[in-house]
């Protein structure tokens, strides 16, 4: 059976370097790096006094993990912007936080090496739990400065409404 329904012959996965993020109806600048969404269900044992020495095993409580966006630093202020919704120094008292707003539903798009939306995952009421401005600075250093939030949700699911895209197909050109 083959694995991709629609490109019968694409026998590799999608690859994890063409992604975007998307947030209040816009596309993010220059996230290059997104953490790996993960759920973990409790285990919940039991049995009763009868039943043999073995514990029987029950899905408990589901967390979801909280997800890193990365991105080199620039003039852009998104993630500055959502972070000072949840506390933003200096702004009076009883104004810390925007209760109204601080929590966002985030989409991750993922696209094949033709750039083309391959699977796409909607995470649900994020908010900044972490926000780094500027990393560790060295003047001896060759690197770009990069800038990160933690977002923590109650949860994802995939968008099961984007299609398997139908990949093209390139033909020798006419000589």
């Amino acid at each position: 059976m083959a694995e991709f329904s629609v490109n019968a012959s694409r026998f590799d996965p999608y690859k994890n370097f063409k992604f975007r993020v998307k947030w209040d109806g816009r596309y993010v600048a220059g996230v290059s790096k997104v953490g790996g969404l993960k759920k973990t269900t409790e285990v919940v044992k039991h049995r009763s006094g009868g039943d043999p020495s073995t514990s029987r095993k029950s899905p408990g409580r589901t967390e979801y993990e909280a997800i890193t966006l990365e991105r080199g630093v620039t003039h852009d202020t998104e993630f500055e912007k959502w972070a000072n919704k949840v506390w933003n120094f200096g702004s009076g008292l009883g104004a810390e936080v925007s209760l109204k707003d601080f929590r966002k539903d985030v989409i991750i798009e993922l696209y094949n090496e033709a750039g083309q939306v391959a699977i796409t995952y909607k995470v649900y009421r994020c908010w900044v739990s972490e926000y780094q401005a500027m990393p560790d600075l060295d003047a001896n250093a060759n690197a770009i400065a990069i800038q990160h939030i933690k977002l923590e949700n109650e949860g994802w699911e995939r968008d099961y409404e984007v299609p398997e895209p139908t990949e093209p197909s390139f033909t020798e050109p006419p000589v």
